[in-house]
């Protein structure tokens, strides 16, 4: 499957390697659920599995995981990947904050409530994201890369999100209060601003806790370099300096609020997998209350080609594949199996990720990354929460004989 290594007369590092099998795998996969997307919808549908399957190669070759990211500042100190993510809610929100406040009709944010569900849903989802192994998008981007555990994740990721679904309504009927955009308080600059200041706080408290343990930060050597294999080489085959993929990411959900009305989000499309899967074998789904709301009930009844999270997941998957096969490391990824305290780990943390994704309004996605890109304030306490839950994680990581 894959080339075996040639050293090129001359040159002290091997010729690219790519698993070829992998790679027309994934793009006959690509060809034909693009097809089917073209057929069944509109070409704007197909635009967005298109940037689906471009997220999914940045996240896979700029290793844009949350969840390592935030282990990393609190076992060893560094911060580069946190800085990274602010900056990425920064630029993201220089550039959708304007989208969405333009006057251009049929553009919505993602604003949620304030309130119990938002709480108690975003800390159990950071607590799920340690023990499952990746978030939203990197457990879509493992599975894409052929990481076995993340299946696991994923499988009960997807049955944590049901059962959420089903129970959201009471979680809904306690205290809180509506959505609050910033917008509405400090106007599109304001909001910015004061957006970017507290991005800038964070990071300083980033700095702060990587100069007090090692005395300098890795910025330099993550956020801007990549292999030293050119240009080209590294743009296919990885590993992306954090700089490239901010861009991408950034842009990838602008464009997906330009195309789709709505900014990026994940989790909502596991929703709709999970109840068309119980459908299936016969349960009837609109026996619960939040399957009887239109936009969940629309999405159960239509075609998952013609839901824009589905897509872009689809999309997703393939492009990790396809950055997997890429790097020669697809096989790598699928040897990684997991021993029992290992799978129980992938299983209660996918139930948590799942349960907490739907009571909090989404994943680091839909709720953290989306939302401060619409200048929301539940982005911020999902923020806290679910970096909270996260430390528990942490915690509970070594008895599951997970790494830190």
């Amino acid at each position: 499957m894959a080339n075996s290594a040639v050293l090129q007369p001359g040159l002290q590092q091997p010729a690219w390697q790519m698993d070829r099998f992998i790679i027309a795998t994934a793009l006959a996969g690509f060809a034909l659920l693009g097809g089917l997307i073209w057929l069944e919808t509109a070409p704007f549908m197909v635009a967005l599995f298109v940037i689906g399957t471009v997220l999914g190669m940045a996240l896979y070759h700029g290793a844009f995981g949350f969840t390592a990211g935030w282990r990393n500042l609190v076992v060893k100190k560094r911060g580069a990947s946190m800085r990274a993510q602010l900056m990425l809610f920064g630029l993201s929100s220089v550039i959708m904050v304007p989208m969405l406040y333009s006057g251009q009709a049929g553009l919505v944010g993602a604003v949620a409530p304030v309130g119990t569900s938002l709480v108690v849903g975003s800390f159990i989802f950071g607590l799920g994201m340690q023990l499952g192994g990746g978030c939203g998008s990197g457990t879509l981007f493992t599975v894409g890369a052929g990481n076995i555990r993340m299946v696991v994740t994923l499988v009960f990721f997807i049955a944590g999100t049901v059962l959420g679904s089903i129970h959201l309504p009471w979680w809904l009927d306690q205290p809180g209060f509506d959505p609050v955009p910033l917008v509405s308080t400090f106007g599109v600059s304001g909001a910015i601003v004061v957006q970017l200041f507290g991005l800038g706080l964070l990071a300083r408290w980033v700095n702060r806790i990587e100069r007090k343990a090692h005395g300098n930060l890795e910025r330099d050597e993550l956020l801007w370099k990549g292999q030293a294999h050119g240009v080209f080489r590294t743009l296919l085959s990885g590993r992306w300096p954090f700089t490239w993929a901010i861009l991408i990411l950034a842009a990838g959900n602008a464009l997906t609020l330009a195309f789709s009305g709505a900014p990026w989000s994940i989790t909502f499309a596991f929703n709709v997998w999970g109840a068309k899967a119980l459908e299936a074998v016969g349960v009837n789904m609109s026996q619960f209350e939040f399957w009887t709301w239109e936009y969940p009930a629309m999405a159960l009844k239509d075609s998952v080609l013609t839901n824009v999270p589905s897509v872009m997941n689809f999309g997703l998957l393939l492009g990790a594949m396809l950055a997997a096969g890429l790097a020669n490391r697809f096989n790598e990824a699928s040897r990684n199996r997991p021993d029992g305290r290992q799978f129980l780990a992938s299983v209660v943390g996918g139930l948590l990720l799942g349960y907490g994704a739907r009571l909090g309004f989404g994943c680091n996605i839909g709720a953290l990354f989306s939302g401060i890109a619409s200048a929301s304030l539940h982005a911020w306490i999902w923020f806290a929460c679910a970096f909270a839950g996260s430390l528990i994680g942490i915690r509970l990581r070594p008895w599951f004989r997970l790494p830190n």
